[in-house]
């Protein structure tokens, strides 16, 4: 049976996936004592006894906690910024052509941002397809469910859900400098940032990605989703399945661990959308189907799908 460490497990990601993991009969969950949860003797010996670590950290606490790690057999899944773009990390995304074998066999995985996911879903397929070029200039929007902001964000709209300024979207990252945006580029090749504006919506989880584009053949980026994505956690699906009486809403995958990938326009304009749960395939649910993909299990194993 293999052991399971969340390094912590306190915070919306760590407690998903330790909600995710809690019915798995194949994995022994290495749980610290209230008391010992952030005492480093503690973290240390647990961190080196599992064969896979989840860190649920801020980012200077991951670069510290995975240089606690001696034993070279630990398999680390972080989902903090830290190593997205890292030399020696794999991004956890196995969709994305190539990716699901080097994940397999790696034992140091970058778990993909929530932000980033949908984006990267969107554009590197049409990148490496030729029908987005590496040097254009791309503009985006997100909308995101308030958990994804963290224990605080999540308390701030239980207690003043009801003010105005709750009651609408909320844009931030206003200079343009998101902490996804090297991610994105990176991962999908391109030369520069996208001109991003994430927006936290007043619904728990749930995400909507949307990259705005002209001039573009419709049908042929249909074609290239529909040829690219073959797994059960991210798919393609054509107009007329996603849309509820003409409109797209951002929960509507709340609570599950897949993605939808979709098109819309008329060939003058056209906008690409990913739709998925934040705390899903957006954080926890990625990091599990990656611990799935190194123990040799179903990708899909324990994770909630369609």
């Amino acid at each position: 049976m293999k052991r399971v460490f969340i390094d912590g497990s306190a915070g919306t990601t760590g407690l998903r996936i330790r909600e995710r993991l809690a019915g798995r009969g194949d994995l022994e969950l290495l749980v610290l004592p209230e008391s010992l949860r952030k005492d480093v003797a503690a973290r240390r010996d647990a961190l080196n006894a599992a064969d896979v670590a989840f860190l649920c950290l801020p980012d200077a606490a991951a670069v510290e906690a995975v240089a606690l790690i001696e034993n070279s057999d630990t398999v680390v899944i972080d989902t903090s910024t830290a190593h997205r773009t890292a030399d020696g990390w794999e991004y956890g995304f196995p969709e994305l052509a190539g990716r699901r074998e080097r994940i397999a066999a790696s034992k140091r995985i970058a778990n993909p941002g929530c932000h980033a996911s949908g984006f990267i879903a969107l554009v590197e397929p049409l990148v490496r397809a030729g029908l987005i070029a590496r040097e254009e200039k791309l503009c985006a929007f997100s909308l995101t469910g308030y958990s994804g902001g963290g224990k605080k964000m999540i308390a701030d709209y239980g207690e003043r859900g009801a003010e105005n300024i709750y009651l609408g979207g909320r844009q931030y990252a206003l200079g343009q400098s998101h902490k996804h945006l090297p991610e994105m580029v990176k991962i999908c090749g391109l030369s520069s940032a996208p001109c991003f504006s994430p927006i936290v919506v007043p619904h728990y989880s749930g995400m909507e990605v949307t990259v705005q584009l002209f001039n573009r053949d419709l049908a042929a980026i249909k074609a290239c989703y529909s040829d690219y994505y073959k797994s059960s956690l991210v798919r393609f699906v054509d107009d007329a399945a996603a849309v509820d009486s003409g409109f797209l809403s951002s929960a509507a995958l709340s609570g599950r661990d897949d993605m939808e990938i979709s098109a819309y326009g008329n060939g003058e304009r056209v906008l690409l959308v990913s739709r998925f749960d934040n705390l899903g395939k957006g954080a926890s649910g990625a990091a599990i189907q990656n611990m799935n993909l190194v123990l040799g299990c179903a990708e899909d194993e324990g994770l909630e799908r369609i």
